[in-house]
């Protein structure tokens, strides 16, 4: 017959291997769930870093393709925005693949996703709204890449359009950012759509020149530049008669590429043409006038009180004048 100590030995021992033996489990259930784990985040990584890859050789696959259509080999503007659509397109279906490789119910997700859809809609409408008007613009085509186009006031050459912002650089090489909703609810000037552009010069002239002859000079001076086309031909004509001058408007046509130079070396032939012929080009003139308790007013006003009244008015003539009858006045 056993004691009770023996008895309490006993159970302390088998307690003891229970113990032991449930540690024993549960460090081999964490042992294969942490080898799991592992397996599944090194095939995530790897799936990551093959869809980043496939990302750079699809988008580098659409390039290539669209170079070989004829209707866009030379529109950087559809190539490098479809490139972009095809590298978030294959990143999104990794990134998928990751989240489901490491245990995570994609299908939830998107159910998740699809019930916040209009949360998300409200939240990102500025940012949906440029993606939207990006694709208006690959549609339409108002600009390319490589156009010169004024924005709102911003001119500057389109070197970048993708899903949401239009990218410019002016002529002082300023990075300009424009969203592409602003881009297209705005008027938008593309000053190089066009081969051929026409600049537009108002010039004055005095009063008492020669109108003809200052109309010859200009034309003469603007067919004188090589960049200026010769059809259709300069033209000059009187358009508005100013306080100072007359204004003369001289038209010349030229390449859109060589507008600047061109409307620069008009000015400049104008300007020396016009002197040359002894034009008188007006400015602005200020006269003095006298004010206070300087010696010029006493004089004026001593000038002005010296000058001859009119006596021809006969007394009968004045007394009609103070009695004017107030609907003749």
């Amino acid at each position: 017959m056993s004691s009770p100590v023996s008895n309490s030995v006993s159970q302390a021992v088998a307690a003891g291997q229970k113990a032991v033996a449930f540690d024993a489990a549960m460090i081999a259930k964490i042992t294969d769930l942490a080898g799991q784990f592992a397996v599944s985040a090194s095939i995530a990584v790897i799936i990551l870093i093959v869809t980043i890859f496939a990302s750079k050789w699809a988008a580098a696959g659409t390039r290539r393709a669209l170079g070989r259509v004829r209707g866009f080999r030379h529109d950087p503007t559809v190539l490098s925005f479809a490139v972009q659509v095809v590298r978030v397109i294959v990143l999104l279906i990794g990134f998928i693949a990751v989240l489901q490789r490491l245990g995570v119910q994609t299908t939830s997700i998107i159910a998740v996703l699809g019930a916040a859809s209009l949360a998300v809609g409200l939240a990102l409408q500025g940012t949906l709204s440029n993606v939207a008007a990006g694709m208006m613009l690959l549609i339409l085509r108002p600009y390319r890449v490589g156009d010169l186009i004024n924005i709102n006031g911003n001119i500057g050459k389109v070197t970048r359009l993708d899903m949401f912002t239009t990218q410019m650089v002016d002529a002082n090489n300023v990075k300009i950012v424009v969203p592409n909703k602003l881009a297209f609810d705005d008027t938008i000037l593309n000053l190089s759509g066009q081969k051929t552009r026409r600049m537009e010069l108002k010039i004055s002239v005095g009063y008492g020149a020669n109108l003809s002859q200052a109309r010859d000079v200009l034309v003469a001076a603007a067919a004188g530049i090589a960049e200026v086309l010769k059809d259709p031909p300069p033209w000059a004509g009187v358009t508005n008669l100013l306080d100072s001058g007359v204004e003369v408007t001289l038209q010349a046509w030229t390449l859109s590429g060589d507008y600047w130079q061109a409307r620069a070396d008009v000015f400049q032939a104008a300007k020396e043409a016009l002197d040359t012929a002894r034009i008188e080009i007006p400015f602005p003139h200020q006269v003095a006038v006298p004010y206070g308790s300087e010696p010029g007013l006493s004089a004026y006003v001593e000038g002005a009180a010296a000058l001859p009244h009119r006596s021809s008015t006969s007394p009968d003539e004045t007394s009609a004048d103070h009695h004017q009858d107030p609907s003749e006045a």
